[in-house]
């Protein structure tokens, strides 16, 4: 079984934790498109994440119903379909674009879950920073990359809600441990021809060190910290990731950005704290 983080680490730095290793396991996986494509590195990813998962947990699947199964199950398949669409996406327009489309998600989660008007400004104020980091009134983006960040959309905000309702009911990392492995089943069909004949050192390297950034430690934290954070907090928290992918963009991957989008990291970044503060849960669980 796994240890949990202790309690004592406040809930925002897990989420931030989190989104760094996302983006960082995203820059890293650009690496491999060349090799396998974006759907071989995605299957690679879910593939060696749940072999990481099922290693740490060890879980004894006969132990829960099928009724208690049905929302991990339903975990993995939303995760297979987010993370194939959002290698998709990177795979054809900029990271930091392609994560604050995908933010749309978590806003929509954050403004559905806000218990009041006045808790709603966090997510305005994200949306408002999210437009000044795409800049969609500029230039014309590839159409099939922002249709797949749209999909990683409605997958991220049903990962959210699902996440937080299994971290709940499951301990420690057990239910990663059941839907990393169905995950990384159903995307066969697309991973592994793209992958059969390809793999090699650099490619393995390059995999392993992906799938430990995104899903193993990124997923761990964001499970745990669901468990301490409304739905609504956490997804405008969320806000902190466009600006986190901007920043591995041009340290990582030198995509230079826009100078408004500067005013854009800005306020997404007081949102996401403005929202932390005021969307702990109570009672808190470990």
């Amino acid at each position: 079984m796994a240890t949990a983080p202790t309690h004592r680490v406040p809930a925002w730095t897990l989420a931030v934790g989190a989104m760094l290793s996302v983006q960082l396991g995203a820059a890293v996986s650009v690496g491999l498109f060349d090799s396998i494509g974006a759907s071989g590195a995605a299957w690679l990813r879910l593939l060696l994440g749940g072999i990481g998962f099922v290693l740490i947990a060890r879980p004894r699947y006969s132990q829960w119903s099928w009724h208690e199964l049905r929302a991990p199950v339903l975990l993995g398949l939303v995760t297979a379909v987010m993370t194939v669409a959002f290698m998709t996406a990177i795979s054809l327009i900029p990271l930091g674009m392609a994560v604050a489309i995908e933010f749309l998600g978590p806003l929509t989660v954050a403004a559905w879950y806000s218990p009041s008007r006045k808790a709603m400004a966090w997510p305005a104020l994200a949306l408002v920073g999210v437009l000044l980091l795409t800049e969609p009134w500029n230039g014309t983006p590839d159409l099939v990359g922002v249709a797949c960040s749209a999909i990683a959309a409605v997958g991220w905000a049903l990962y959210i809600v699902i996440t937080q309702h299994v971290g709940d009911r499951f301990t420690g990392v057990d239910a990663l441990a059941i839907s990393l492995p169905v995950a990384a089943v159903v995307t066969i069909p697309l991973g592994l021809p793209a992958v059969w004949g390809h793999l090699d050192a650099r490619v393995i390297v390059i995999a392993v060190g992906s799938a430990i950034l995104l899903p193993l430690i990124p997923w761990t934290l964001e499970l745990y910290a669901l468990r301490r954070l409304t739905k609504a907090a956490f997804g405008t928290l969320m806000a902190l990731e466009p600006a986190i992918a901007l920043v591995i963009g041009i340290v990582v991957l030198h995509q230079l950005p826009l100078p408004l989008q500067y005013a854009g990291i800005a306020l997404v970044v007081i949102a996401g704290v403005g929202a932390e503060r005021r969307g702990r849960r109570v009672p808190a669980p470990l």
